[in-house]
């Protein structure tokens, strides 16, 4: 109770002693030049949205393209029917072209025969196909990406996993930007199907709410938008046949993104757009032990990406100026950067400085934070959210999301020397070894 008392005492000298001085050129940098303009431009985005889309005249397309949508498919068991059957009720007039790649067919024969099994119900679609295609030597997710793209009859591609489903105007809202000859990828919002399993199901909820909902919808408006996921991407085939589809490798979502980046210097038309109508539910992991180990791939295939496979394509003259800066801004000092100067930041104010200093300065920065979350959360349900009664629930476990993004933002940095010091990228269960080893290393 006395050390309570004693870093409230500090808390309160704080702001009104000469330490504020201190606390402040060792803390309000990192906000304000790295996180609260991020979060202005992406809001700036959101509402510009809003405000073009009260003055938007509502298109109504005369001609419904067949969009193909191809499954990668591996150990998602008859789960893989939900994604299929959602694909299947789409309210889109036009042709739908199911292509279900199962990768490693002999270890993943209940998936196949779930597949398959679906095959009776085709009958009661109009203008839908099945077509289900055993791979029977396992290549990865790239592999079988390529394969359903060299198989695809669509002028619009979905590539999609097998365990994710699907609003039933998802298809309809997203063939409605390629009406535009410039687009040429579009994503949506990406909802937590599972979000009421757990603690950290909660938490990355909330998470895909305020920072990847948020952020893809509003960097999109800036032509600058971060990465189209790879269990969620939809593409103008033709586009896609002329950068030669997906690349081997891990994180082949970020890859691609980054491809067609490198297009738009000399064709600054192309866009990559989000389309807040085409909702894709998806599970994400339950304990944090499977989180974290889903983290250290995510966090570093980005090391991966950057400072190896991409490294000389990072420049102004392809990328353009506006995704230069931003890629150097988010991906460089935001993602990769950040973590480590956190890191040592802390450690730092361990070192010298006093205990109730110490604990004072962690509950400054935690009540920062509490309150962003709250800012950003509640403008999430007023603006963006389509569910506000679901979403709602979603403040519960506010309290705890600055500490969750505190430590997701250390594991990030131990994800990232994984990936400099034993290559992590190597060790990734979205393709078998040799095919990693195939990719740029």
């Amino acid at each position: 109770m006395e050390t309570l008392i004693q870093t409230w005492q500090v808390f309160i000298i704080t702001f009104q002693g000469s330490s504020v001085v201190s606390y402040v050129l060792m803390f309000i940098p990192f906000v304000l030049l790295l996180e609260l303009p991020l979060y202005l431009i992406c809001w700036l985005g959101v509402f510009r949205h809003i405000i073009q889309d009260c003055f938007k005249v509502p298109v109504i397309s005369p001609h419904f393209p067949c969009v193909t949508c191809t499954i990668t498919c591996y150990s998602e068991g008859e789960a893989v029917q939900n994604t299929v059957i959602s694909l299947l009720e789409q309210i889109y007039p036009g042709h739908i072209e199911i292509i279900a790649m199962v990768d490693g067919v002999k270890q993943n024969r209940v998936t196949y025969d779930a597949l398959k099994a679906l095959r009776p119900s085709l009958s009661y679609y109009s203008n839908r196909s099945l077509i289900i295609v055993p791979k029977f030597q396992r290549g990865g997710r790239v592999s079988s990406m390529n394969a359903g793209l060299s198989r695809a009859s669509g002028e619009i591609i979905c590539a999609l996993d097998g365990d994710t489903s699907f609003d039933n105007q998802m298809i309809y809202h997203a063939a409605l930007r390629f009406s535009n000859p410039n687009i040429v990828s579009v994503t949506g919002p990406m909802r937590v199907r599972n979000a009421n399993k757990s603690l950290v199901t909660r938490l990355q909820n909330l998470e895909y709410m305020i920072t990847m909902q948020v952020g893809k919808f509003g960097l999109a408006k800036h032509n600058v938008i971060n990465n189209v996921p790879g269990a969620f991407g939809i593409f103008r085939k033709s586009f896609l046949q002329q950068i030669g589809g997906w690349n081997t490798g891990t994180a082949e979502d970020l890859d691609l993104t980054l491809r067609i980046k490198q297009y738009q210097r000399r064709h600054p038309e192309l866009r990559i757009d989000y389309e807040p109508g085409a909702v894709s539910h998806t599970d994400v992991p339950e304990s944090f032990i499977d989180f974290f180990k889903q983290r250290l791939r995510w966090d570093g295939d980005l090391w991966y990406v950057y400072a190896h496979k991409h490294q000389r394509g990072f420049t102004a003259s392809l990328l353009g100026w506006s995704n230069f800066i931003f890629l150097l801004w988010y991906g460089v000092l935001f993602q990769i950067v950040m973590p480590f100067v956190i890191v040592l930041y802390m450690i730092l104010m361990i070192v010298i400085s006093p205990l109730t200093f110490f604990l004072s300065s962690m509950l400054i920065i935690y009540l920062f934070y509490f309150g962003l979350t709250l800012i950003q959360f509640f403008l999430f349900l007023i603006f963006v959210s389509d569910r506000k009664l679901e979403d709602l629930s979603a403040v519960v476990v506010s309290p705890f999301f600055p500490i969750f993004q505190f430590f997701v933002r250390v594991w990030s940095a131990v994800a990232l020397l994984n990936q400099i010091f034993n290559r992590g990228h190597l060790d990734s269960a979205m393709a078998p070894l040799w095919v990693l080893k195939k990719g740029k290393k």
